[in-house]
């Protein structure tokens, strides 16, 4: 099965996303309210309605359901930024691709508050999460460097034989600054709009702020 076709799937792949999604939300609530070392397997599991069985079939070990929750947003986001319209500067496409992955914070942000809660109340739960959060980031400068060479579908990592990994070149200084930027800019309008929820709602705060950043960041006037 291919990355686009695992990320879209069928009925079978959009329940096994549901059923992570939900062992995923079950260790940060409890997390949350208990402090993620008191928290067991069978708790989580029992919380989301599956067996320690099933959980261990999403996850080596219990600190993996506290790290990231959306394994699938990289992937999606990828494919996005790899299909945009050809007519879109990187900035405008990634723009575009977070954008749809982020339609949705406003309704999750409890639980988006609530993971970054419980990464930085755990040290080692926290270097996992900059972890991974460095990882998707390099993922996001590939597909990046990808775009500016113009492969097509056949040519993706992934798409020939043994993977095509081989074929992976290290991105250069431009996908790698654009893609950290753009991380930036996804933290920034999260954290302002936290703190200004009355005053807009968050893609407005989310396309203002890559309006500054497309605009070469200009002073504002006084």
């Amino acid at each position: 099965m291919s990355e686009k076709s695992a990320a879209g799937g069928g009925l079978r792949e959009r329940k096994k996303r549901a059923t992570r999604a939900a062992l995923t939300e079950a260790a940060v609530r409890l997390a949350a309210e208990h402090g993620a070392e008191k928290v067991t397997v069978e708790a989580i599991s029992a919380a989301a309605g599956v067996s320690v069985r099933t959980f261990f079939n999403y996850f080596d070990t219990r600190d993996d359901a506290f790290v990231v929750i959306d394994v699938d947003a990289g992937v999606r986001l990828r494919h996005a930024v790899l299909d945009a319209p050809a007519g879109l500067s990187p900035l405008e496409a990634l723009r575009e691709a977070l954008a749809a992955e982020l339609a949705e914070a406003e309704q999750h942000h409890e639980l988006w508050r609530l993971h970054a809660e419980v990464l930085h109340a755990s040290p080692h739960l926290l270097a996992r999460g900059v972890g991974a959060h460095m990882a998707a980031e390099a993922d996001l400068a590939e597909a990046i460097a990808e775009r500016l060479h113009g492969a097509g579908g056949g040519d993706r990592p992934g798409s020939g034989p043994g993977g095509g990994e081989e074929r992976r070149a290290a991105p250069g200084l431009y996908p790698r600054l654009l893609a950290s930027v753009a991380n930036a800019a996804v933290r920034t309008s999260m954290d302002h709009w936290s703190a200004h929820q009355e005053d807009a709602a968050f893609l407005d705060v989310f396309h203002e702020v890559f309006a500054l950043l497309a605009a070469g960041l200009p002073a504002p006037s006084a």
